[in-house]
């Protein structure tokens, strides 16, 4: 069944409408060829996740009728991943997986050893493109929310973000001590929100490891190999799915 976003406008749960508009409507009606009579998944993305039947279908809007209330799909934990920027089509492709893996926000954050460099426009127009990647991965995962894609921060505008979260992981390549790491995942509760900070293609400065261990940060090591950035991240959102899933 087909997942679909809405407006939380749009939604009726008074008389049990649900309206459809904006792009998903031409997606609706001429790519996928729905009918009338179609059943649909439909998100406000808060609160909202209902089953709903196709009652009408024009150029403008889709209208339909809630025919199921269901349990929203998601972890319980508010999980934020600061991932350094990285080069190529690799941030399109973390954000994506991160969206299936039940991630709640999506930070870039500008690495002293960071490739990319983005301007102000170039930034914007990133953002854009990220938040239709993560769109899109919501709606093949079925999520109940569009994770948020947040503007491009510095190191220490993202280490001031994150401080007020209630655990936060930094893979470190220098991190040596695996049972340590398994106290630190295993000691996170249900409902707790955690930060992951992931490095660029070049890995961490030696003063931003310090840096984010003055603000409390846990490090830990993902074992003896050496992961690529665009693979850290979802390793460590792999192991939390597993643990805090009911």
């Amino acid at each position: 069944m087909y997942r679909f976003f809405t407006d939380s406008l749009n939604v009726d749960t008074v008389n049990g409408k649900v309206t459809i508009t904006g792009s998903d409507v031409n997606h609706i009606k001429n790519v996928l060829r729905m009918k009338e009579g179609d059943t649909i998944l439909v998100s406000d993305g808060v609160i909202t996740d209902v089953t709903c039947k196709i009652t009408k279908i024009n150029s403008d809007f889709i209208l339909t009728d809630i025919i199921a209330e269901n349990e929203d799909n998601e972890l319980s934990s508010r999980i934020v991943l600061f991932q350094g920027l990285a080069k190529g089509d690799k941030m399109e492709f973390v954000i994506q997986k991160a969206t299936e893996l039940g991630v709640s926000e999506v930070v870039p954050v500008a690495m002293k050893r960071c490739v990319v460099k983005f301007d102000d426009k170039k930034a914007a127009n990133k953002i854009k493109r990220y938040e239709a990647v993560c769109e899109s991965a919501a709606k093949q995962s079925k999520r109940s929310i569009i994770p948020t894609i947040h503007s491009v921060l510095s190191y220490k505008e993202a280490l001031e973000y994150a401080k007020e979260l209630d655990v936060c992981l930094v893979p470190y390549e220098a991190a040596k001590n695996m049972d340590e790491t398994r106290k630190v995942i295993n000691s996170i509760e249900k409902g707790k929100s955690i930060g992951i900070f992931i490095g660029p293609e070049g890995g961490f400065d030696e003063e931003e490891i310090s840096n984010a261990l003055e603000y409390g940060f846990k490090p830990i090591t993902l074992g003896r190999r050496i992961l690529r950035t665009e693979t850290a991240g979802l390793t460590v959102l792999s192991i939390l799915m597993y643990m805090l899933e009911d």
